[in-house]
């Protein structure tokens, strides 16, 4: 085979990789809304623990009629850090923040996760991307970080903590994430992950709906309905055969554009206010994400 047709036969893997990846974005844009249809009716530990026991469920379908072997022993680090970060630590941090702050300025922790996710990759990996690649990282998330801010109006709220928090450990479930979809499929690697942390889902189900009260609505149904089958199973199983096919750190640097998205979705179904920004903002970052996505990784 010629490097002309070597190089034919692997675009059209890249190309579909950045879809994967890009349709995960597009998912996970609206998990903030869906979760705050979700917390009219139910609380935020009964919403995350919920989430994770229709998840893992899901993925037991998933893995029985795939009849998917059990991950090797040397997976199961990985998974475990993949579980933490994606099905416990992350949709527990963001639930709670978003008890006390509005989805526009929760979408702060999505404008740094890209760059957060390239180091941490990087540094998991060893690999070096190049300047012009960190450059453009930089400025995508100092963009969408300026501009989430400016739309809540610039303030700290008691959810930044939970925030921060969140994006350190997403950051290390997406990583070691996309390095394991190298290996096994992506909807194995969240399905694992979805039943290695079970008995954590299962456990917290029982407490949290013990204590916390539960006003079943149609909105809030569907909030959770959408967080358990949509973002936490379809979109990661997307999300990290995407980042296996293009890389960790490029396909994280499409995420630049999900606070954007997020704010579009608060604005047209939840009723928060966007200012004229919006389009200009819009514009920098996908300025940023075509410099990421040209530039080697």
């Amino acid at each position: 085979m010629t490097a002309h047709d070597s190089a034919t036969a692997l675009r059209p893997i890249a190309v579909n990789g950045t879809a994967l990846a890009a349709l995960g974005v597009a998912v996970f844009s609206f998990t903030f809304p869906a979760t705050h249809w979700a917390l009219g009716g139910f609380g935020p530990w009964t919403t995350v623990a919920v989430r994770g026991v229709l998840a893992a469920v899901i993925a037991g379908v998933c893995l029985i009629a795939g009849r998917a072997p059990v991950p090797a022993r040397e997976h199961w680090p990985g998974l475990l850090v993949v579980g933490l970060g994606v099905v416990v630590g992350f949709p527990l941090l963001t639930t709670l923040a978003l008890t006390t702050t509005d989805t526009s300025h929760a979408a702060v922790v999505i404008g740094a996760l890209p760059l957060a996710t390239a180091i941490v990759a990087a540094a998991r990996e060893g690999n070096r991307p190049s300047r012009t690649f960190w450059a453009a990282a930089v400025a995508g998330a100092g963009a969408v970080t300026v501009f989430t801010l400016a739309q809540s109006g610039g303030a700290p709220t008691t959810g930044d903590l939970y925030l921060f928090g969140a994006l350190a450990v997403c950051a290390a479930g997406y990583a070691e994430g996309g390095r394991l979809a190298r290996v096994m499929p992506g909807l194995r690697v969240i399905s694992w992950a979805l039943i290695a942390m079970l008995p954590f889902t299962l456990a917290g189900s029982l407490v949290a709906l013990s204590f916390e009260p539960v006003r079943f609505s149609g909105q809030a149904l569907l909030g959770l309905a959408y967080l358990a089958a949509v973002s936490q199973v379809l979109g990661l199983m997307v999300w990290y055969r995407g980042m296996a096919a293009i890389g960790v750190a490029r396909a994280s640097q499409l995420q630049l554009a999900q606070p954007l998205l997020t704010l579009v979705w608060s604005a047209a179904l939840l009723g928060e206010h966007l200012d004229a920004a919006t389009p200009l903002a819009a514009l920098a970052v996908l300025v940023c994400v075509a410099v990421t996505q040209r530039a080697r990784a």
